[in-house]
């Protein structure tokens, strides 16, 4: 059942830059978040937002990374070292 799923995701979308731009047109056109337009889209086309996991780029996961810490949902994480 769950690669029945997969395979009808798979010829919808095509692809994870086919998902990306889809939610960047909700972002865009609809003016809401990057979290808020992934769940929007999941439930107009009925799909387990499980589902989707494998679809969501590395860019896109960066915005929704980057929307996350704004919200205060992650913590900031610095990497930076002082000079020594």
């Amino acid at each position: 059942m769950k690669e029945l799923i997969e395979q009808e995701l798979e010829k919808k979308f095509l692809c994870s830059a086919r998902f990306a731009q889809e939610i960047e047109k909700i972002v865009q056109y609809d003016n809401i978040s990057y979290i808020d337009s992934i769940i929007f889209f999941c439930e107009k086309n009925n799909i387990d937002l499980e589902m989707i996991a494998k679809l969501i780029s590395k860019p896109l996961k960066d915005k929704i990374k980057q929307e996350a810490i704004e919200l205060n949902f992650l913590k900031k994480t610095s990497r930076a070292k002082l000079p020594l």
